[in-house]
Order: C-alpha cells, then structure tokens, then sequence
C-alpha cells in the first residue's frame, strides 16, 4: 500500500494531567497516553507541551507518520496565551513536517461533543465553564475562571466548599456535619489538613479529590454536603444558562457527569432553566480529530494553523 493510499491524522488532547495522541487511518485508529502539562499560560508552556507531546508521536512509528496530513491539538491555555499555542504549533511542524492546528482544550470538548456543530457544552470537572459556539461561529463563554475567581460548582468548589464546612464545624462556627471526619482523615487531623492541602503542586486538584467524599455524604442525607451539592448544580446550571439561548442543546462532559446522580439533578435543573440537555457525541479527542480533518467549523476562527 502507498503512502497516499489512506489519510492519516493525528489527534491530541493535551490537559492538565493527562495527554492522549491517536492516530486514525481509515477505520483504523491507535491511541497513546502520556502526562499532561502545566499548560500554555504556563512560563515555557509552548516547550512543555512539544515535551509531553513528541514522544508519544514517535512511539507511533515512522511508518504511521508518513501518511499523516494533519496534526490537530487541544490544549490546556491556548485561549490565555495564543502566542505560545503559534509557537507550540510552529514546533510541531518543524518537528513532523505535517501541517498542525492548535485551539483551546475547551474548543475541542465542544467540537466533540457536538460533532463540529453549534449548542452549548457545559465542562464540569476539576475546573468548570460554559462556552457556545453558534450557527455562525459566534461564541460565547461563561466561567472557566480558574480555581481562585471562578470555577464555581467545579469538583474543586465542591471539594473546597466540603473541607471549609468541616473545619467550620469543628471550630463551633457551622453546623455539624459528617464532612468533619473524612476531613480529618486525609491528615490524620484537622490540624495538618492546611498543610496537606496545600503542600502539593496541585492545589486545585488536591481540592477537587474531596468532591466525592462530598458527594457521596450528599446521597447518605448530610445536610451540610446536601447543601453545597444543590448549590454547585445551581452554579453550573446558571453558567450553561448565561450564554445557551433557550430550547439549545447542551451537553455535559467532565469527571462529576461520572456521579450518575449529580449528572441526573444536573440535566434537571437544566431543563428547568428552558434548555435542552443532550448525551454529548464525543470526546475532546475526537474534537481533535474533527479539526484535523475538516476546516468548514463554525469553530474554525478559533484555531491557529501552520
């Protein structure tokens, strides 16, 4: 078979803590895996990402990559810093000779999910945020302001809003509340919590690792975490309703849709909010790869290629 027998792409979500390349042939696909980055925002984050990225490239094989046409990533930052997502690009067509694009990770989420058309995605994971891609291209975004202006009904507010009602509790401050000891566990006791909280080089993720505790108090009839479940669904559902017009579909992806329950009230709320809940079509990679394959996106003025 030729080279130019199949077309090949390359797609890459790069986040945080994770990457993922896969390469599809035809029908054929073959996906890697690999540590994410600190993200484009990032001091070198153009670097670190080329660093997560290329060897997981080459572990494809030279002859894999001489039918690739396109590379496509979504990566953590590239809507904070467009000029390190240029030069991360640039790198990668230095490096492979294929042409590249490159757009935010949240870009991405949407086109996957929404098979490269319009509607709303609402992420709900670590982070949090809400962003509309219209008929015409226009997009809107709500949230996503990281975990110390924003974010809110994240996995990290959750996580956050749950340790927060522990401690109150144990000072006389709030309400008792079974949060109080599974807080206490994670140091050994309630003194030590701060500094093992804020010891790692993660903090917002750290603080997100509490939301199932939380979540899971919630469902045994907590009040206290009742109460900050009901309040992140509230927070979500008003994100997704500030820029969704209403009757649009909207789709909710990101690690709290994987609480069968907290995904139930949240779809929900937003059906009482006048808004259309859908099963997302697919994943961040897959937004990647629609982007390696096509440039008749609504999304298309949002990516950057060279």
């Amino acid at each position: 078979m030729s080279t130019e027998a199949v077309r090949s792409h390359i797609a890459v979500d790069l986040g945080k803590t994770n990457c993922r390349v896969r390469l599809d042939a035809g029908r054929a696909s073959t996906e890697v895996r690999g540590h994410g980055f600190p993200g484009l925002a990032a001091e070198g984050g153009a670097e670190l990402a080329i660093a997560a990225i290329a060897p997981l490239v080459a572990s494809l094989g030279a002859e894999q990559l001489a039918r690739v046409t396109e590379l496509a990533i979504g990566a953590a930052g590239a809507d904070s810093d467009r000029d390190a997502a240029r030069r991360a690009a640039e790198r990668a067509r230095e490096l492979w000779g294929f042409g590249v694009a490159i757009a935010s990770d949240v870009l991405t989420a949407h086109i996957g999910a929404f098979d490269g058309a319009a509607g709303t995605v609402l992420i709900a994971g670590t982070g949090a945020v809400a962003f509309e891609v219209g008929d015409d291209g226009s997009a809107r975004r709500s949230d996503g302001w990281g975990p110390w202006l924003g974010d809110e009904g994240s996995g990290r507010w959750i996580g956050q809003a749950g340790l927060v009602a522990a401690l109150r509790a144990a000072d006389g401050r709030g309400p008792r509340t079974a949060l109080e000891e599974d807080a206490a566990s994670i140091a050994g006791d309630l003194v030590g919590l701060p500094r093992a909280i804020m010891g790692g080089g993660d903090v917002a993720r750290a603080l997100a690792s509490f939301a199932p505790v939380v979540l899971a108090n919630a469902r045994g009839g907590d009040q206290v975490a009742q109460g900050i479940v009901d309040a992140a669904i509230d927070h979500l559902a008003a994100a997704a309703a500030s820029v969704a017009t209403p009757g649009s579909p909207v789709s909710v992806i990101g690690g709290l849709t994987d609480d069968p329950e907290f995904l139930r009230r949240l779809l929900d709320e937003l059906g009482r909010r006048h808004l259309s809940p859908r099963r997302p079509s697919g994943s961040s990679l897959d937004g990647a790869a629609i982007l390696a394959a096509r440039r008749d996106l609504p999304h298309e003025r949002y990516a950057i290629r060279v």
